[in-house]
């Protein structure tokens, strides 16, 4: 799953997984890659995400980012937690917790 930042078409995010075959987090720690230069350069982002015994699955259509600047990013897990961030990734928040597995995430902004 990779999503891009709609006005910074260079900006593109992706939750990565250990394999084909095992799909969650590498080493249970969930993270949240960024790349500026359209897959270039990668960094991770992990501020205010589990970081331990995290084995839970991204699916392809459950991440969504915003149009705002800064653009926020959101997640929701098979686990069943929604994440945010308000900052174009640099921090996280749990918006949700405890629901049935994230099959999809959808985002929309109101003028």
């Amino acid at each position: 799953m990779i999503d891009v930042h709609a006005p910074e078409p260079d900006t593109i995010y992706v939750v990565p997984i250990q394999s084909d075959s095992e799909h969650y987090p590498p080493g249970g720690r969930l993270q949240v890659w960024r790349s500026r230069t359209g897959g270039g350069e990668w960094e991770p982002l992990s501020d205010g995400l589990p970081q331990r015994d995290c084995y839970v699955n991204v699916l392809r259509d459950a991440m969504s980012v915003d149009s705002l600047d800064p653009c926020g990013v959101y997640f929701g897990t098979t686990g069943g937690q929604i994440y945010v961030s308000a900052d174009a990734g640099d921090h996280w928040a749990t918006a949700a917790a405890h629901l049935p597995p994230v099959l999809s995430v959808e985002v929309q902004t109101l003028p």
